[in-house]
C-alpha cells in the first residue's frame, strides 16, 4: 500500500473510533510528515484524497480539518430492537463518500459512453478488471467468458430460464436454499427438484443419483456461507460435485456470494476444480451496496451467446455508470481495503454470537453448528415448538428473526430452525439478543 494510503487509512481510523471528531484539526502537515517518515508532498495528497470523499475540508492560512458528520438517525431510532432476521448488510460498513468519488471521476472519464447503448456482455475496461479481480479467489476466466449482469439475480433468473444443451429443463436446488431462487423457480413454472442440505452438507451418493437420472440441466449450489444454514462445504465435497457434474453432463451454477468474506487461504470454489462444468456467480452487494444492482458470471463458452441473447432481452445492458465507477473502486485499491474492513467487523460480531450461543443454552435439544465466519448462522429446536408462537413472543419482546419456511419449495415439510444474521445487529448487544432468545425457548419448553 502507497504511503499516502497510509495515512489516509489511518486517519479514517481515528475518525471511525472517535480520536479524531467532527470539526477537530487533523494534524499538521509538517506533523504527518514527520509521523509517516514521508515527504509533506505525499501528506498534501493524502489531505486532498480526503477532501474529495468528503471526510476533510481545508481552511485557509489554518489547515484541514474533519468533517462533521450527521448523526444516524435510523440507527438510533431502531436501538430499541435486536434485528436477527435482515439480510441485508449494514449500512454503516459502507463506502457511500468512496464511491460517490468513483461515481463523479466515472462521469468525467465516460461521459461519452454515458449517453450510448453498451454490450449485453458488460463494461470491457470493468470485465478486464474483474478478471484480475477474480483471480485473486482462484477463479480464472479469460475476458469473453465473464458477464456483467444487472444483479445476481438476473443471472439466476436467465440461467433457469435459458435452454441448455442437450434440452434437460429441471433445476436441481438445495433445500433450504436462497428463498428468491424457489421463488423464482415456482413462478415461472421451471421443473425442480431438491437435495437435502443439513449443516454437515449434502449426500454425495443421492447427488449423484439425481445427475444419473439425466433430467438435470443445473444445479444451484450456495457451497460457502450457505443461505440460510451459514454453513460451508469441505473442500472433499466440492471436488466430488465438479467430478460428479463432468461425468454426468450436468452444470453447476455456483452461487459465491459472499466470498469477499472468505479468510481460509486454503477453501477454493467448485469453478476452480472444473471451470468446463461450473458457472461461476459472485455478487458485489455485500462490499459495495445493494443497490449497485451489479454481479457477474463466469461462463462455460457454449453457454456464453445464449445468456447474452436473453440479457439483452431483458435489460440491453446493466447500468454503465455503475459499472464504470466500480471499475475505478476495483482499480484504485478502495474495494480491497474496504473489504477488510468488513471482513474484520463482521468476523468480530459473528465470534461475539458463537460464544453467547455457547454460553447462554444449557438445553441438550437445541443445537447450532460450529460457525465461526460469514454473516449468519442457525439455530435447530425441538419439533415440537411452535414456531409462530415462538416468533410473535420475541417480537413482544423486540427480537426480530425469521424462521426457514421460505427457504423451502411448495409444500415441503419445515423443519423448526430459526436463521441468525449478525449484518444488523450491533456487537455489543449480540449478547442481550441470544439471551432473550434462550429465555423464550426455555419458558415455551416447560
Amino acid at each position: 500500500m502507497r504511503t499516502y494510503a497510509k495515512i489516509m487509512q489511518d486517519l479514517e481510523a481515528r475518525m471511525a473510533d472517535g480520536t479524531i471528531r467532527g470539526g477537530q484539526k487533523l494534524p499538521s502537515i509538517r506533523e504527518a510528515a514527520e509521523r509517516f517518515g514521508c515527504s509533506k508532498s505525499t501528506v498534501i495528497r493524502a489531505y486532498a484524497e480526503l477532501e474529495k470523499r468528503h471526510l476533510a475540508y481545508a481552511v485557509p492560512q489554518s489547515g484541514y480539518y474533519a468533517v462533521v458528520k450527521r448523526p444516524d438517525a435510523g440507527r438510533e431510532q431502531g436501538r430499541g430492537l435486536l434485528d436477527f432476521s435482515a439480510p441485508s448488510p449494514d449500512p454503516a460498513l459502507f463506502p457511500y463518500l468512496d464511491f460517490q468519488h468513483c461515481l463523479n471521476k466515472a462521469i468525467d472519464m465516460y461521459r461519452s459512453e454515458l449517453f450510448a447503448y453498451g454490450t449485453p456482455q458488460g463494461l470491457p475496461s470493468l470485465i478486464q478488471a474483474l478478471v484480475k479481480h477474480l483471480a485473486g479467489s482462484q477463479v480464472f476466466a479469460s475476458p469473453d467468458r465473464l458477464v456483467i449482469t444487472s444483479g445476481l439475480q438476473q443471472a439466476l433468473s436467465i440461467l433457469a430460464a435459458m435452454p441448455f444443451p442437450g434440452g434437460r429443463r429441471t433445476v436441481l436446488i438445495e433445500q433450504p436454499t436462497y428463498h428468491n431462487m424457489i421463488q423464482l423457480l415456482e413462478t415461472l413454472g421451471i421443473p425442480a427438484q431438491a437435495i437435502a442440505r443439513t449443516a454437515s452438507g449434502i449426500d454425495l451418493d443421492e447427488l449423484e443419483r439425481l445427475f444419473r437420472s439425466g433430467e438435470i440441466k443445473l444445479f444451484y449450489t450456495i457451497p460457502r456461507f450457505h443461505n440460510p444454514l451459514g454453513t460451508s462445504y469441505t473442500e472433499d465435497a466440492k471436488r466430488a460435485v465438479a467430478a460428479l457434474a463432468e461425468r454426468y453432463g450436468v452444470y453447476v451454477a455456483e452461487d459465491d456470494y459472499l466470498v469477499d468474506l472468505v479468510t481460509d487461504a486454503k477453501s477454493d470454489p467448485i469453478h476452480a476444480y472444473n471451470p468446463a462444468r461450473v458457472i461461476y456467480l459472485r455478487s458485489f452487494s455485500k462490499i459495495v451496496f445493494p443497490g449497485l444492482r451489479l454481479g457477474a458470471a463466469v461462463l462455460p463458452p457454449e453457454l456464453r451467446n445464449a445468456f447474452c441473447a436473453h440479457k439483452r432481452l431483458a435489460d440491453i445492458d446493466s447500468s454503465m455508470l455503475s459499472q464504470a465507477a466500480l471499475q475505478l473502486y476495483v482499480q484504485n485499491g478502495m474495494f480491497e481495503r474496504r473489504r477488510q474492513q468488513i471482513v474484520a467487523s463482521y468476523a468480530r460480531r459473528m465470534e461475539r454470537l458463537s460464544r453467547a450461543l455457547d454460553a447462554y443454552n444449557d438445553m441438550d435439544d437445541v443445537r447450532h453448528p460450529p460457525v465461526h465466519a460469514g454473516v449468519h448462522t442457525h439455530l435447530m429446536l425441538p419439533d415440537r415448538l411452535r414456531m409462530p408462537t415462538l416468533l410473535s413472543r420475541l417480537e413482544r419482546r423486540q427480537l426480530a428473526l425469521q424462521d426457514f419456511s421460505t427457504n423451502y419449495l411448495t409444500g415441503a415439510p419445515v423443519p423448526n430452525r430459526l436463521k441468525l444474521s449478525i449484518t444488523r445487529v450491533d456487537e455489543d448487544r449480540i449478547d442481550d439478543g441470544v439471551r432473550i432468545l434462550m429465555e423464550e425457548i426455555r419458558r415455551m419448553r416447560r
